[in-house]
């Protein structure tokens, strides 16, 4: 190592135990070789920086280092041999703490740069975090699926099952409980990824969209429509027959009702569901003059309003 240790860890010279303690399990972890498998380059600055950490951990040699006793790599300066009284023990060893010999390889030297209780911190972290490339100990849960779903306003008022089909091309079938707003997510139990060594499966998350409808709206728990009635209906009064959501039913039409008049049919709109009433059918009379015939024609022609 022969660049300052402090500049490879990021820190400055001023900085405590615990700072540089920090900065290295960061960058340990950041640069650590099960996280970047046959890079060359990552697996020097993890080299790297082990070793300065371990240089500037240890206060003797962080103390001699600073005062120019010795370099980086942990080799005795001149100014370290005259005047640091530096024994040959100092000089053989580097800043892992290791002797230089002919039988110590880059293995040996790897090796010595990490404390045991520092290699374990770091281990334990990568890991329970889901990184590395070791292999999951014991059941975990697969992953969930997400998948979009637009549905018939119709199925959001009563309730129903809607067919998507999968990216593999097969089909899941989803019920739709009635009331169901725009934007809610279902969650079917186990439709998701395989768990992993007897894990149990992951859930498919189905987000809805409502599809407007050509006769009905929502608003809340109740459905408003409009209905057209002619003009005998209106004047006179009369049942009709109208389309609710659930089926047709008759609806009694007050005399002289005018177009806008609002009629209500309980319980005809939104299901019951989650401890909510059925919502009410408002229908909005619609008057439609249609064909007329000259009768009509020659009554309106005397009667003066």
């Amino acid at each position: 190592m022969s660049q300052d240790p402090y500049k490879i860890l990021g820190v400055e010279k001023t900085a405590s135990e615990a700072e540089i303690r920090k900065a290295y399990r960061a960058l340990a972890k950041k640069y650590h070789p099960d996280l970047n498998p046959d890079n060359k380059e990552m697996e020097e600055k993890f080299k790297a920086i082990g070793e300065a950490h371990a240089l500037l951990s240890d206060k003797e040699k962080r103390a001699r280092y600073d005062r120019g006793e010795i370099d980086a790599s942990g080799q005795e300066t001149p100014f370290g041999r005259g005047y640091g009284g530096g024994s040959y023990r100092d000089f053989a060893e580097g800043a892992q703490g290791f002797r230089y010999s002919h039988g110590g390889g880059p293995e040996e030297a790897f090796s010595h740069a990490y404390s045991e209780a520092d290699l374990g911190d770091i281990f334990k972290d990568l890991f329970s975090q889901g990184g590395g490339r070791r292999q999951r100990r014991g059941p975990a849960k697969g992953s969930d699926a997400s998948y979009a779903l637009s549905i018939p306003l119709l199925d959001a008022i009563n309730g129903g099952t809607s067919r998507i089909t999968l990216p593999n091309g097969s089909t899941l079938d989803v019920k739709i409980p009635p009331g169901i707003q725009e934007g809610q997510v279902l969650r079917l139990r186990g439709k998701g990824a395989p768990g992993f060594q007897g894990g149990e499966d992951g859930d498919a998350l189905i987000t809805i969209s409502i599809k407007p409808d050509a006769v009905y709206t929502r608003e809340g728990n109740d459905v408003r429509m409009t209905q057209d009635i002619d003009l005998k209906t209106a004047v006179l009064g009369g049942s009709i027959s109208v389309r609710t959501p659930s089926g047709e039913v008759n609806l009694t039409v007050p005399p002289h009702s005018d177009s806008g008049k609002v009629l209500r049919l309980r319980g005809r709109g939104v299901k019951a569901h989650g401890g909510q009433e059925d919502g009410n059918l408002y229908v909005v009379l619609q008057v439609v003059i249609g064909k007329t015939n000259p009768q009509l024609e020659d009554f309106l022609k005397n009667w003066s309003p």
